[in-house]
């Protein structure tokens, strides 16, 4: 199993080696950062898989951190602060945090924390595949796109859930996404063919 790679950022150097220490005891590969540029090129050179940001800093906040890694980068992030205010905790959560600690605490909190939120970036990772993916097959075969269509209004689907119907029935036959959206589109004609009437 590969380690998850934790980048530590705060200017309190004993907060800094207390949360190395635990979260070198705990299994994951961990580098730190006293500063928010000094993060931003942590995760320029090597990116984590998720940053334990401090708040208040020196020279750049963690907000600031939080908005840069937001813009140049995919890499997930949690707050760890001593401030509890509902404005900072708003601030937080509008610049994508997939979590929030208060200082001070135990390691148990920063581990349950970690996990729940490399899973929450996991399924967020998955969930812009999906969206790609749709975007991708949508802008490029028609006849993916007739499909999805005709699948959203029989079974009054959304455009995702139709494309993952669409996709899960392929994987299942171990065909391409444009044989199964074919047969939909050829079964669709059949249906709608006019049926002559019968000579007397």
């Amino acid at each position: 199993m590969n380690q998850k790679k934790i980048l530590i950022v705060d200017d309190d150097r004993l907060v800094l080696a207390a949360c190395e220490r635990g979260l070198r005891h705990s299994g994951y590969e961990v580098s730190t950062a006293e500063s928010g540029p000094q993060a931003r090129q942590a995760c320029a050179e090597t990116p984590p898989d998720l940053v334990l940001l401090d708040i208040r800093m020196p020279e750049m906040s963690g907000l600031e951190v939080a908005q840069r890694l937001r813009r140049e980068t995919d890499v997930p992030f949690v707050f760890l602060s001593a401030y509890d205010d509902i404005e900072t905790l708003k601030q937080a959560a509008a610049h994508g945090a997939l979590g929030y600690l208060v200082k001070p605490v135990g390691m148990p909190q920063v581990i349950a924390a970690i996990e729940a939120a490399l899973a929450r970036a996991e399924n967020l990772r998955q969930l812009r595949k999906t969206e790609a993916d749709l975007g991708t097959a949508l802008a490029g075969n028609r006849e993916v796109s007739a499909a999805v269509g005709i699948l959203m209004e029989r079974h009054r689907l959304s455009e995702k859930e139709a494309f993952e119907a669409l996709r899960n029935n392929a994987r299942s036959e171990r065909c391409k996404l444009s044989e199964v959206a074919s047969k939909i589109l050829h079964a669709e004609e059949t249906l709608n063919w006019p049926v002559s009437s019968a000579k007397p």
